[in-house]
């Protein structure tokens, strides 16, 4: 069985670099390098944390040498599946190695009672009633502010968007103490936002405990697939609530009144209409006409084209996890790590982000 020694000297020989090259890649010490790896004092979880970073393996590869299975599927997907899961990898290494210097991820499900013999589509519903109740518990709205802010600071999920070309939507993956939502930028912001809900539905109701990709949330696939179904369902409830829309309709619901019931739901049309015909609070012949509406006629008619339009500009930005770059600041300014890592997850190097911070603290502020 091989060593943690034993799995630093492979990288070096990977790297192709002398001892002295090596430790100055890895942002170390030579002579402190030289002595671990010789067995004279231990490797520091810092300098694990630095090598992990500077190759871009996990710190629990170099402890226990066992890949998780989201490395293996990364490594064995072809096409834009295998660009998402490869970004996947990378997010879900870097929660398993602040977890190992004491950042854990604050995970927090919700559960719902299932009924005998409901559909999985009931227990969609079920399931987006209880996370609802949560939200409403921590005092936010599911219709105000970033989804994606709101999902990670009521469930403690990470979720990253990142640029793919056309063909993927989302994945939510989960590795040890890892929940991870990846969507693919978009020019279609009620898709992105629906598909961000859809993988939370995957996460609650403990799907695919390792990776689950979904490469087209509204293809034919998904109607015949039982967790694709309750998935489905609970972006539906979640995102479109029952006493929402009953209120909405109770007046009565006009054209104008049905874009503006878009807009303030950040979804599409289509959706919508068949959300509110699945409630029978609508008949077949509405559902059909409100389908017919596009997501900027109904903007245009409820006087939100500009919100609309700044919508659709952030669906195309990449997103970093929020949650997991405040814990590795975190793990940096309480000297867990060194800076190369907080460095590597926003992109800027190094001496770049150094000075950056120094100019600021010299300044009296926070980065």
């Amino acid at each position: 069985m091989s060593s943690i020694s034993d799995r630093v000297r492979s990288l070096m020989e990977q790297s192709g670099l002398n001892l002295h090259d090596f430790a100055e890649h890895v942002d170390l010490d030579a002579t402190q390098l030289s002595e671990a790896l010789n067995g004279t004092s231990p490797f520091s979880v810092v300098d694990l944390a630095c090598i992990a970073d500077a190759c871009e393996v996990s710190m629990d590869w170099l402890l226990t040498g066992a890949e998780p299975p989201l490395v293996v599927a990364a490594r064995t997907t072809t096409g834009q599946a295998a660009e998402a899961l490869e970004a996947a990898r990378e997010y879900t290494s870097r929660r398993t190695d602040l977890a190992t210097l004491g950042y854990r991820q604050p995970w927090r499900p919700v559960t719902a009672a299932a009924h005998a013999g409901s559909s999985y589509a009931a227990q969609g519903e079920a399931l987006a009633r209880a996370a609802l109740k949560e939200v409403e518990r921590q005092g936010r709205s599911i219709t105000a502010g970033s989804l994606a802010e709101l999902i990670e600071e009521t469930f403690g999920v990470d979720v990253a968007v990142v640029r793919l070309d056309d063909g993927f939507d989302g994945l939510a993956a989960t590795a040890e103490g890892t929940k991870l939502i990846l969507l693919a930028t978009t020019v279609n912001p009620a898709r992105q936002r629906f598909t961000l809900a859809h993988e939370l539905g995957h996460l609650l109701a403990g799907d695919d405990q390792d990776v689950h990709l979904d490469q087209d949330i509204f293809g034919p696939a998904q109607k015949r697939d039982p967790g694709e179904q309750r998935a489905n369902a609970f972006a539906s409830a979640l995102l479109m609530p029952e006493e929402i829309l009953r209120a909405a309709i109770a007046p009565g619901l006009t054209r104008e009144g049905y874009a503006a019931l878009v807009c303030d739901l950040m979804v599409s049309p289509a959706a919508l209409a068949f959300r509110l015909l699945h409630m029978r609070l609508i008949d077949a012949g509405s559902s059909d006409h409100f389908k017919r509406m596009t997501a900027s006629e109904a903007a245009q008619l409820a006087g939100r084209t500009e919100e609309f339009d700044q919508r659709a500009a952030l669906s195309q930005e990449p997103r970093l996890p929020g949650l997991l770059v405040r814990h590795t600041r975190a793990a940096y300014d309480a000297g867990k790590s060194t800076l190369r890592p907080y460095a590597t997850l926003l992109g800027v190097e190094v001496d770049e982000l150094r000075s950056e911070l120094e100019a600021k603290q010299d300044n009296g502020g926070d980065a």
